[in-house]
């Protein structure tokens, strides 16, 4: 496992993550063993980034990462999530009382005293654009409850309205070969202002992952069958935008470009390990035997120049079009 500095001093992060969105049961259901097992082979392979959120299974995905990450890696470096909690909810949601409640409840379920990385959860964009959501942060921050705070966004537009606030740490943005925007929009100005960035969804939802086929079905309580066309929440969370058969249709061009002694996945991993704005990627897991796969990515050789403009010049031409959702 190779690892970059969160921010201008650290501390060190894997280059793979965890993300852990999937502990909480958006993903259909995930037993604790499995839950176990996923974080214990992320150990084993060197992921010491986990991304979690308080409203993930209303706390369980914290309330995991304490029990079966804390034991056999206390060091590990843990960023959560708030704003999207669903009591009270929505707008009632949006006030300092709230905001140091939802931070204390993350500290009880994370059981340490104070989070490593606290991220605002893709809230409205009038809100980062007001700034008072930031200084509820700074307070959390000079109060000893958080040590560095960012902000999980949507679009490019709202992450550069969040780099214009200071002593912001992090972005975690959408960043994969399905969304390759950020590279020209963002990429210079993050590193220009020691903002490091963390990438979700880099295997599109597991489309990018290169196994799932017309005849895959999804649990009801799997975003990707009850949010395909955004029913529920940001249509570019789910399949990063793209509708599920065009996205199939895609991949199956992807992978002929894939080098060889590599897979799609890895092959899509590699691609944004290759911009050195990114600090770390977290794609998630439901099983431990995707873990291996996924970390490695770290160890293979960065991509030919050809083959960065080759990916280019498709997403122009053959994925642009069908992207939906903010961008």
């Amino acid at each position: 496992m190779n690892f970059r500095n969160f921010g201008e001093t650290g501390p060190s992060l894997s280059e793979i993550g965890l993300g852990c969105w999937q502990l909480g049961g958006d993903w259909g259901d995930v037993d604790d063993y499995t839950a176990q097992k996923v974080v214990e082979a992320a150990v084993q392979n060197g992921i010491n980034f986990y991304d979690t959120a308080d409203v993930y299974g209303e706390g369980r995905s914290e309330e995991l990462l304490h029990k079966y990450l804390k034991p056999i890696a206390p060091d590990a470096f843990i960023a959560t999530k708030l704003g999207r909690f669903p009591s009270p909810g929505n707008a009632e949601n949006y006030t300092f009382e709230n905001f140091r409640r939802f931070t204390e409840n993350s500290l009880k379920r994370l059981n340490v005293d104070v989070l490593d990385l606290t991220q605002l959860h893709c809230i409205p964009s009038k809100l980062m654009e007001s700034g008072e959501v930031f200084e509820w942060l700074r307070k959390l921050q000079q109060e000893g409850k958080i040590k560095q705070f960012g902000a999980s966004v949507e679009s490019i537009s709202e992450a550069k309205t969040c780099l214009k606030q200071k002593g912001l740490a992090s972005l975690q943005i959408i960043f994969n070969i399905f969304r390759q925007k950020p590279i020209s929009e963002l990429f210079d100005e993050a590193k220009a202002k020691g903002v490091s960035l963390i990438v979700r969804l880099p295997l599109a939802s597991g489309l990018l992952g290169g196994k799932l086929n017309t005849n895959t079905s999804f649990p009801e309580n799997d975003h990707r069958l009850f949010n395909n066309d955004g029913q529920c929440f940001n249509v570019g969370e789910t399949f990063a935008g793209i509708p599920f058969n065009i996205g199939l249709d895609i991949v199956e061009e992807l992978k002929k470009m894939v080098p060889e002694g590599m897979s799609l996945a890895q092959m899509s991993l590699r691609w944004i390990l290759d911009f050195d704005a990114v600090t770390v990627v977290i794609p998630g897991s439901k099983s431990p035997l995707q873990i291996p796969d996924n970390a490695y990515a770290t160890d293979l050789p960065s991509l030919p120049k050809s083959l960065h403009n080759k990916l280019s010049n498709f997403y122009n031409e053959n994925i642009f079009q069908y992207i939906r959702g903010k961008y």
